[in-house]
């Protein structure tokens, strides 16, 4: 539960790229996203300070999915090992979001391609934080490429590399973290001290992944046919050109590998924004970005699950305890 389990973290990759988060299955972040509202509610008092809310928000709903997780694992593994085993299999599984990312993405993609502009802003709604509803056909082409650079160290590195680190209770705690930031990193009149320690928190989960993201992004480049030298280059030189401390990394390697440029305007809430350019124009923003940055993205997964498998079974070896 605690400890990386090497067949547990190919189990759940599997699991996650051939079904990936069905709408019907109830998911853990669902639930976590539901106890964060409640709290934002509760702990909003006269006389608390909105920094100290802030700071137990992140302690009660990180310590509590860390203890739920622990204790549904626990309970299983009572009941059953082979129970206890499928458990830590389906939750880690939870916490990676390679199909559903692409699945999502696709949708805007293939909106695209249909030359229905409408309906990709709808569908890119979904997946970016930035108003979607006047963007043109590059400005579209770039949020989803961005999105899927971003996402890759997000919601596939980083959990893969706290559960080769923690198990899946240190990968159900990073998503919480995570899901916290999504609810109530904003730095708006609202969020700015009351998500100030979750934002902090998740910068700190995703120092690592985010640049271990960059390093395979680089090398999965001459695999998928693209450039690693550039890739290189360009997350040396554009890595710190994003308001975020870790996802100027991945941007920049993608960027790169692809021969695009990526930030630029973008507007959020109706508030106009700028981010500094990353990448040179080599390419054109267009489908052929997106379906290479999908290349790129599963083949650095790939990378990374050989790379935790390795190291879980270094650290603990091959352990199946209801054989």
């Amino acid at each position: 539960m605690t400890q990386p389990d090497p067949l547990v973290i190919t189990l759940a990759l599997l699991l996650d790229l051939i079904i990936g988060d069905p709408r019907w299955l109830p998911h853990p972040v669902v639930m976590i996203g539901h106890v964060v509202q409640a709290l934002d509610k509760w702990l909003r008092r006269p006389w608390l300070d909105l920094r100290n809310a802030g700071i137990l928000l992140l302690l009660f709903t990180a310590t509590g999915t860390a203890a739920a997780t622990w204790a549904i694992l626990f309970l299983l593994d009572v009941l059953d090992p082979l129970a206890g085993f499928l458990g830590a299999v389906l939750l880690s599984s939870t916490c990676l979001a390679a199909r559903s990312l692409h699945v999502e993405s696709a949708r805007v993609a293939t909106a695209m391609a249909a030359g229905d502009l409408q309906s990709a802003r709808h569908h890119l709604s979904w997946i970016v934080g930035r108003d979607t509803d006047r963007l043109e056909e590059a400005d579209i082409w770039r949020a989803l490429v961005e999105t899927v650079a971003e996402n890759s160290s997000d919601g596939i590195m980083a959990p893969l590399f706290w559960l080769t680190a923690g198990g899946p209770v240190a990968a159900m705690t990073y998503k919480a973290v995570s899901t916290l930031d999504s609810m109530v990193g904003y730095k708006n009149e609202r969020y700015l001290r009351f998500g100030w320690a979750s934002a902090r928190m998740d910068d700190l989960l995703n120092f690592i992944p985010a640049r271990l993201t960059a390093m395979l992004l680089i090398i999965a480049a001459p695999l998928t046919g693209c450039s690693a030298t550039n890739a290189l280059r360009i997350t040396l030189r554009d890595r710190l050109n994003h308001p975020s401390p870790n996802s100027g990394h991945p941007e920049a390697a993608a960027a790169g590998a692809l021969g695009i440029r990526l930030g630029g305007a973008a507007s959020y809430g109706g508030v106009p924004s700028w981010k500094e350019h990353i990448g040179d124009p080599l390419l054109p923003l267009d489908e052929k970005a997106y379906h290479g940055m999908i290349k790129l993205m599963y083949t650095s997964t790939l990378l990374m699950a050989i790379l935790c498998i390795i190291a879980a079974f270094l650290l603990r070896g091959i352990h199946a305890p209801f054989l």
